[in-house]
């Protein structure tokens, strides 16, 4: 094997691959997830431990190396259980389906540029389409159907509310997540990943993009299920969400699904906002850093930064509430990335026109004041939220409290779902008529017995 010296690739480029080639950058690619998948749990674990003030796996090979490769070999041979009374072709394909399009969707992603490998130029990316970012997008949309149908054939309360939960916090974060990517394409003129590296050889976007770049940040946790955001599995809360009823291998698909599309969503944030493949500052002043097989390294530095963010996250944050995921996503996220959005395009437009650096200034400071004025309506429509839920009315000097009770019953409350005793109040009231008889040391008539 040998190089040459680089070229960004083009689209036409990949029409003229050899098969052998083609299988030979797919198998890589499927390697090298699964190599990063074993890396990752190792390196989770020792580096929250780190962060705990723990040991982490210290006991299976030096620095417990050699755990994860326990742990690959101890998952197919446990019982494989299935249990009764689920759908079980949907219960055995949900892990397929969740985990196969998270391979599929790192395929457009750009590794490395043109190089010359047993003699035949080739890029260092499997695929490339006119529109391949949105690729990425449709292979995290079919993801999310692997585990809703894993909650519904399960048959169980628990994996259907995670199931439930996944499904609104994907559609919620994947539209402020492709909001995102719309400021890319203004300025790079093209979905295509290749044409948006080569676009960012003098500027990353990451700095000329910054609240896109944030929002895709926010969002690419939320899209992997990672604390804060790991709704869909909370343990202390639906025992394992959507992945309650199943174990061996099947469990390991959706293991192995949610690493993987870590390492993708990381590896598309690099391409869209941190330059690809390119040498950073000041290793890019070298002639040779963007040539040759130099750009892997910086590719896969930048991968692993990423990557170290949700490490970091799992040992820092504690899982959020489920209101506070859906608030972020729609009245913070989208909304922001909307005005976001508007300005850029007004930018652009302003400047193809006028060239003044007058705009620049003036679109800052509208979106500081955009940003102050959604913080002070969000910040007063909570302090309002939170004096009603106290008890409080406006204008009032008295708690309103319901039914002559104390304030801390004045919360609403269902009625109690009891079949045999009709006409008992939720307080132990009784309707009018009912000939319940009620009272602390008087017993209650059932009516109809």
């Amino acid at each position: 094997m040998r190089h040459v010296l680089a070229a960004d690739p083009t689209l036409t480029d990949f029409s003229q691959l050899i098969w052998w080639m083609v299988l030979l950058k797919v198998a890589i690619v499927f390697v090298f997830l699964l190599l990063t998948t074993i890396f990752m749990i190792w390196f989770e674990r020792r580096v929250i431990g780190r962060m705990q003030n723990r040991p982490g796996p210290n006991r299976a090979g030096p620095l417990g190396l050699l755990q994860p490769v326990a742990d690959a070999l101890k998952l197919p041979l446990k019982e494989d259980i299935i249990p009764t009374g689920v759908d079980k072709l949907v219960f055995v394909a949900a892990p397929i389906i969740a985990a196969a399009p998270s391979f599929v969707a790192f395929s457009i992603i750009p590794w490395g540029p043109t190089v010359s490998v047993f003699h035949h130029r080739t890029p260092l990316q499997v695929a490339d389409l006119p529109v391949a970012v949105l690729l990425v997008l449709a292979m995290s949309s079919i993801g999310v159907y692997g585990i809703v149908l894993a909650g519904w054939a399960s048959r169980g309360p628990y994996s259907l509310l995670g199931a439930l939960r996944s499904t609104a916090q994907v559609i919620s974060y994947e539209i402020a997540m492709g909001l995102s990517f719309v400021a890319v394409f203004l300025y790079a003129g093209s979905l295509s990943t290749t044409a948006i590296v080569a676009a960012q050889q003098h500027f990353w976007y990451a700095w000329l993009l910054p609240v896109s770049f944030l929002v895709y940040l926010v969002t690419m946790v939320g899209e992997t299920n990672r604390v804060p955001f790991d709704l869909p599995e909370g343990e202390g809360e639906i025992v394992a969400g959507h992945m309650t009823e199943y174990s061996s291998m099947k469990f390991a698909m959706f293991y192995l699904a949610e690493y993987i599309n870590m390492t993708t969503v990381a590896g598309l944030a690099t391409t869209l906002f941190l330059g690809g493949w390119r040498a950073p500052w000041p290793v890019s002043l070298w002639a040779g850093a963007n040539s040759g097989w130099w750009p892997v390294l910086w590719f896969l530095i930048k991968v692993f930064i990423l990557l170290f963010g949700y490490v970091w996250l799992r040992g820092t944050l504690p899982r959020v509430r489920y209101d506070q995921l859906m608030a972020l996503g729609w009245k913070i996220l989208i909304p922001l990335s909307i005005v976001w959005i508007l300005l850029i395009a007004t930018v652009r437009a302003w400047r193809n026109e006028t060239h003044s650096g007058v705009v620049y200034g003036t679109a800052g400071f509208v979106l500081v004041l955009i940003v102050i004025l959604a913080w002070a309506w969000d910040s007063g429509a909570q302090r309002h939220a939170a004096r009603l839920a106290g008890g409080y009315q406006e204008g009032a000097a008295e708690p309103a409290v319901a039914d002559g009770g104390d304030a801390a019953q004045s919360f609403p409350v269902p009625p109690l779902d009891l079949p045999h005793y009709h006409g008992i109040g939720v307080r132990g009231g009784a309707e009018p008529g009912s000939g319940a008889i009620t009272g602390s040391g008087a017993s209650k008539e059932v009516t109809g017995a």
